[in-house]
């Protein structure tokens, strides 16, 4: 994640292709680890290509995915059958909502290093 918002952040400045050398500056800049290997990976894949069309196209998919990800609405109006389905369902409801709050502190922290 952190050199895939290294290229960006190089995009942004107006290097519209950005080499591995740019973005270790950059990750030297906030004190990042560099893994050479994940590095010209993210380079390979992003080399030549419109970041602007990449980021559409993302938005598109996460837009998808999170219409085809949210639950459905019940068919009845029928009362749960009894309250261990509700407390098991709320109890996995916020064991979801913790997990994902903890991808998003890993992926910050990833970013400027462990």
């Amino acid at each position: 994640m952190r050199y895939v918002a290294a290229y960006l952040l190089a995009s942004l400045g107006g290097n519209p292709s950005p080499d591995a050398d740019c973005l270790k500056s950059i990750l030297d800049s906030v004190s990042a680890p560099v893994d050479e290997v994940a590095l010209e990976k993210v380079i390979s894949e992003l080399q030549g290509k419109d970041i602007q069309a990449l980021i559409t196209q993302g938005k598109e998919s996460l837009a998808t995915i999170s219409s085809v990800a949210a639950p459905a609405a019940p068919a009845s109006s029928a009362a749960p059958s009894g309250p261990s389905e509700t407390s098991a369902s709320e109890a996995e409801k916020k064991k979801v909502e913790e997990s994902d709050d903890d991808d998003i502190g890993d992926l910050a922290l990833d970013l400027f290093g462990d």
